[in-house]
């Protein structure tokens, strides 16, 4: 193990690193190793949502040596195997050779008084990663991981490194001076098809995201209107649609819009395309967020990367709140113009704004009506009368509360009866 160079931080995780100390060690105090191991490779396998490959060791190593961040894994996703350096391939197939001669030990051997290792049972899969059970089922039945690299090659300019290849959202975090990018676990899963009305504005986001991913100049765009009528659902949606054509989204919150150069700077060489996704967007006078903002839409000395784009929703379409005192000439401001128009021209560096306003009665009855037929419940005049009667404001979200409150009832009655 100590030839391993370019793929050395997998000797680094905290159960191989257990592996490496059992089999060093001959007394007895590998038992405590071995307890440990037992207790991380069963946690692994048993908690995993993705079919296992051999037994829960052979997995696990699988795992991290196609994740790995590491020299070989960057590179190959920009220029692909052929960009590569010999002396550069020629470490990764040395590397290759000992993982996989620490992949065929014999654990269950090592492991003696425990269970053995192929004995645990995976987590239902909702979605199976087949490219990724494809190259761990290719390395298993291998004799020789070194004659797999260009299958690890192409599968790793498909899907990305380290965090980048974990996840698809990610949220930007700044807190005890601490910044970073995180992966978030379970992102929304709403799709285009699950929204009702506002066609044309679903299509423009959609056709301007087409163009992010295919390359072409792409506008940044605000979504404004009234409230709950799908403005950071169809964002949302974009990921699900195009997240297989290595779409992603990184959501920043309004107070870190500051931090803005130093996200595009881990973006930037990024292979991946991004949607920098700032929901609910506004600011109130005496908030100056919005400068680092336009500098970062137009103005700034460094360029907007080409694979990234800002989506941002808003309740206003003026985001910086205006007063009809920034248009009177009498007060301090020699010249208030010029504040009115600062504050207007945030706005006008979004390419693309498209309006989602509220629904009108018979728009509304029909996102409702749409909404319950796909949740099997017949809509009768009682149900039409209930549904304008809703609480809550009519728009797309409260219709969906609505059916969601009758899919309960319903449920309730059947499990009564």
């Amino acid at each position: 193990m100590e030839s391993v160079s370019i793929f050395g931080s997998v000797l680094e995780d905290e159960a191989v690193s257990v592996v490496l100390e059992s089999l060093a060690d001959n007394t007895s105090a590998a038992d405590c190793y071995r307890a440990y191991l037992f207790a991380a490779l069963a946690e692994s396998a048993e908690l995993s949502d993705q079919p296992l490959v051999g037994n829960a060791w052979q997995n696990h190593l699988l795992d991290v040596t196609l994740s790995d961040d590491n020299l070989f894994a960057r590179k190959v996703e920009t220029v692909g195997l052929d960009g590569m350096g010999q002396s550069l391939l020629e470490q990764v197939q040395s590397d290759l050779k000992a993982l996989q001669g620490l992949y065929n030990v014999d654990l269950n051997s090592v492991m003696a008084g425990f269970p053995p290792l192929d004995g645990f049972k995976p987590l239902n899969a909702a979605h199976t990663d087949s490219r990724l059970l494809a190259i761990k089922n290719l390395l298993h039945e291998s004799g020789d991981w070194s004659k797999c690299l260009r299958e690890i090659a192409d599968y790793l300019s498909s899907r990305g490194t380290g965090i980048f290849a974990g996840f698809r959202a990610f949220r930007w975090v700044n807190s005890n001076y601490e910044t970073d990018l995180r992966g978030v676990n379970s992102p929304d899963p709403i799709r285009l098809s699950d929204l009702v009305e506002y066609e044309w504005q679903r299509e423009a986001v959609s056709r301007n995201t087409r163009k992010l991913i295919a390359g072409l100049p792409a506008n940044n765009m605000l979504l404004y209107g009234d409230r709950g009528t799908g403005k950071s659902s169809t964002v949302k949606a974009m990921l699900n649609e195009f997240g297989e054509h290595r779409l992603r989204i990184v959501e920043v919150a309004k107070d870190d819009l500051t931090d803005l150069p130093d996200i595009l700077s881990i973006l930037r060489k990024r292979p991946e395309k991004f949607i920098l996704f700032i929901d609910d967007l506004s600011f109130e006078e005496n908030e100056t967020q919005y400068k680092a903002l336009k500098a970062v839409l137009e103005g700034g000395l460094e360029a907007r990367p080409a694979n990234v784009a800002l989506y941002a929703t808003s309740n206003r379409r003026n985001l910086v709140k205006e007063r009809f005192s920034d248009r009177q000439k009498d007060g301090d401001e020699v010249h208030p113009g010029d504040t009115m128009q600062e504050k207007l021209s945030l706005s006008d560096r979004f390419g693309i704004k498209l309006p989602f306003l509220a629904p009108d009665q018979d728009e509304f009855l029909r996102i409702v009506e749409t909404l319950a037929a796909r949740a099997g419940i017949e809509m009768t005049e009682d149900l039409r009368k209930k549904s304008l009667a809703w609480q809550h404001a009519r728009s797309g979200r409260s219709a969906r509360q609505f059916v969601d409150f009758w899919i309960g009832e319903n449920a309730l009655s059947e499990m009564a009866e």
